[in-house]
């Protein structure tokens, strides 16, 4: 059975697929393909963009969408295998997983990392296990990557920037008052270098580059579509002539657990922001970011409404990837 759990073992051409039909889908919003069909949104985290965007594509295509808060409106899960359930879990994965199956075509799961552990976290095991017991396809609505922000981006960059080979893409940390997930930093690696751009993953220093797992995926990536792959500690440098701009914050990951010890690093790093400064070094880039977004914290007020700044943009084109995404789950194509 397929999954939609992470892009890295899903082909260029398999994605590109979904662009297209998510193109098709942005001409036509209205379809049949969701029609008697019901899918469970199944959701540990909060969420703006990736509920209502779901809720309101499988009501485009037909289908019936059923939003579930884990722990309130649900009972709380155990993950473990072989675990004596006397604690805080009423109900074990295996048995839910498969409860589910019973009712849904398709089920999505949203579950960002504990911050406690990162080797533990980076196991996914929520998602992971669901897709284990599930009788149906899982999708994944984010946890330590999130796939479908991926092709958000993705398409936003086609629409926008042209081609993706070979474009020079900056994947720049930025600052935050707090520490954050690494998944959508994850997951614009993961992308661009899929589709052959020349990717610079800027940061403040080492302790704020990116699991080895996404490192060398991004690599391998870069070597085989033809593109590149590099870290960079240095701004200037790494604004210089680029075609594309996407801004994230993430915690360090040495620090992972331990944000109090993080914070005052963090704080010598409010220069990270992007703005008109280091946008002026670029190659009249296009800027974006995932959303929600602190301004003045992350980018300035003048580089978030610019002209060329595609977060609306992105966060609309969430609708139409999703849509072809659970399309395609459904029938089955080819990754």
């Amino acid at each position: 059975m397929r999954h939609f759990l992470t892009t890295e073992n899903w082909s260029r051409v398999g994605l590109q697929n979904l662009l297209n039909q998510a193109g098709l889908f942005k001409e036509s919003p209205f379809s049949d393909d969701l029609k008697g069909k019901t899918v469970a949104l199944l959701f540990f985290n909060p969420s703006l963009r990736t509920r209502c965007s779901f809720d309101v594509g499988v009501y485009q295509m037909g289908g019936k969408a059923t939003p579930l808060q884990s722990g309130t409106e649900t009972w709380p899960l155990e993950f473990e295998i072989g675990a004596t359930m006397d604690g805080l879990a009423e109900e074990h994965v295996s048995e839910a997983a498969k409860v589910l199956s019973c009712y849904f075509d398709l089920i999505g799961i949203r579950a960002f990392p504990k911050f406690q552990n990162w080797e533990e976290d980076k196991q996914d095991k929520i998602i992971q296990s669901f897709a284990k017991f599930s009788c149906v396809p899982v999708f994944n609505m984010e946890t330590i990557v999130h796939p479908c922000q991926e092709l958000a981006l993705m398409k936003s960059i086609q629409d926008n920037v042209g081609s993706s080979q070979n474009k020079k893409m900056l994947v720049t940390w930025v600052p935050h008052p707090k520490p954050l997930n690494t998944a959508v930093a994850n997951s614009a690696c993961l992308i661009s270098s899929k589709f052959g751009m020349d990717v610079t993953l800027l940061c403040p220093n080492e302790n704020f580059i990116l699991d080895d797992r996404f490192i060398n995926a991004a690599k391998v990536n870069a070597k085989s579509e033809g593109g590149s792959f590099r870290v960079s500690h240095d701004i200037k440098e790494a604004y210089d002539g680029v075609d594309m701009v996407y801004a994230k914050s993430w915690g360090a990951l040495p620090y992972f657990g331990n944000w109090d010890a993080e914070k005052p690093i963090r704080e010598k790093y409010k220069n990270f922001i992007v703005n008109e400064e280091k946008m002026a070094l670029t190659n009249g880039a296009y800027f974006s970011h995932c959303l929600p977004m602190r301004r003045n914290v992350k980018a300035t007020d003048a580089i978030a409404d610019s002209p060329k700044s595609l977060i609306i943009e992105e966060a609309e084109n969430r609708l139409y990837v999703q849509k072809a995404m659970m399309k395609e789950l459904l029938k089955g194509g080819e990754k």
